[in-house]
């Protein structure tokens, strides 16, 4: 049964137009953006859409071509103008330096994860608050964790900035897809399962729908989920389920490990159980299989010709560019979170989730919808911190706020959700 938005209370943010005047609080309105990729140019679109939020914005990557481009898009659709510049976000002092020469107030960072923890030892240097959509990952382990950045809580602290982890879609999305359900239809939670199905058709061979090197590192990595307070590890894509996601009809799902399953553990310790599970097409599998058998998914460097290359690095090269899939591809996403638990002494299964056209992004931004889906919830953490609506000393995560607010603006900006009462959770 589906219960309509309109039965759920939640906050409607139209003083977001004039944050200032209607709230008293002073718009953080420089931003600069890190990052040019396919989610890059989707935030930056969707950012310069909300002048009276972004006033002043600079997009920064290694290539500032690639910037060039991303700032003629915006004009042409948007009618604004916005900043570029190069950057090697490894560089710390090279990053500080331009957070203070473009006083950028707010660091949104939409590069690799590789670089979260130089890019905010620089806002520490120069004062600046931070946002990304990836936890860090050392560059020659592909491991993921939070570990790494909740470290920084008490110097961010101390400094009196905030930090906000994952605001992406999964992790993003689906953290604030959690603490809504807890919130407003399932206040005593025993299981989670989050689903993530891009049912889109890019009509490539081969291609990830979003960074090569991270997508693959992240899908051959042995899969973890949560239950009774312990990890359980499994070899990677071994586990597989079919279900029937809205809008995309029945796919295979695989278990696999994601961030967002270890801050949303440590902050509701009452779930007895958290998964989370991906769609992947049997080609998809065919091709990787056949990459790993052949060494090309290592990270661990070869020596090729008198210099050493990571063989992973090499394929992500060959491989097509995501940000240039949009105009290709076709079909919707459908992400979500399934909960469990007891609502008002009663059982309760709710389906929060939301379906996304990848045609649709291209018309509007010039992306697929991977890109999408994560670019836009990145824009709309950072409009809810420039504006004060959510704000704090240290290092957060998505579900430690409220989420009504970041729910509101997706159903204003592109990604509208809906909620099913189900009979049941996943029955495996």
């Amino acid at each position: 049964m589906a219960i309509p938005i309109s039965n759920i209370q939640i906050t409607k943010l139209s003083y977001l137009r004039n944050p200032a005047k209607k709230r008293g609080v002073i718009s953080m309105t420089k931003i600069l953006v890190i990052g040019a990729g396919g989610v890059g140019s989707v935030a930056t679109h969707k950012m310069a859409m909300l002048q009276d939020v972004f006033s002043d914005i600079t997009l920064a990557s290694r290539r500032e071509v690639k910037c060039k481009d991303i700032a003629d898009s915006v004009m042409a659709r948007v009618g604004r103008q916005i900043q570029t510049a190069e950057l090697n976000a490894d560089d710390t002092n090279a990053t500080a330096r331009l957070i203070e020469k473009t006083e950028a107030e707010l660091v949104v960072n939409l590069a690799l994860p590789y670089q979260d923890l130089t890019i905010m030892e620089a806002c520490l240097k120069a004062g600046a608050h931070y946002l990304d959509t990836a936890n860090y990952e050392p560059v020659d382990e592909a491991k993921f964790e939070y570990q790494w950045q909740w470290a920084y809580q008490e110097r961010f602290e101390k400094a009196g900035l905030m930090a906000l982890l994952g605001s992406g879609f999964d992790p993003g999305v689906t953290n604030v897809f959690t603490a809504f359900t807890k919130k407003h239809l399932v206040s005593q939670m025993h299981t989670l399962d989050i689903l993530d199905c891009n049912g889109g058709d890019h009509g490539q061979h081969f291609a990830t729908n979003f960074n090569p090197e991270i997508n693959i590192r992240e899908v051959t990595a042995p899969a973890r989920h949560w239950q009774d307070g312990v990890w359980i590890e499994t070899p990677a894509l071994s586990t597989r389920h079919s279900f029937d996601f809205p809008k995309v009809g029945s796919r295979n799902m695989y278990l696999m490990y994601h961030e967002e399953l270890e801050s949303l553990s440590k902050h509701y310790p009452e779930l007895q159980r958290a998964r989370f599970w991906m769609t992947f097409g049997e080609s998809y599998l065919t091709h990787l299989e056949v990459l790993q058998n052949v060494g090309l998914t290592s990270i661990e460097p070869i020596l090729y010709q008198g210099r050493e290359i990571v063989p992973l690095q090499f394929l992500k090269a060959v491989l097509p560019d995501p940000g240039c899939l949009g105009k290709t591809t076709t079909g919707k996403t459908c992400i979500g979170t399934i909960i469990t638990g007891q609502q008002d002494g009663q059982e309760k299964t709710a389906y929060v989730y939301n379906v996304c056209d990848h045609e649709a992004c291209f018309a509007e931004v010039g992306s697929q919808a991977v890109s999408y889906t994560t670019g836009v919830p990145a824009m709309i953490g950072a409009a809810l911190m420039a504006t004060g609506i959510w704000s704090g000393k240290g290092v957060f995560n998505m579900e430690q706020f409220d989420p009504d607010p970041f729910m509101a603006m997706l159903n204003d900006h592109g990604l509208p959700w809906q909620v099913k009462t189900l009979d049941q959770g996943l029955p495996f």
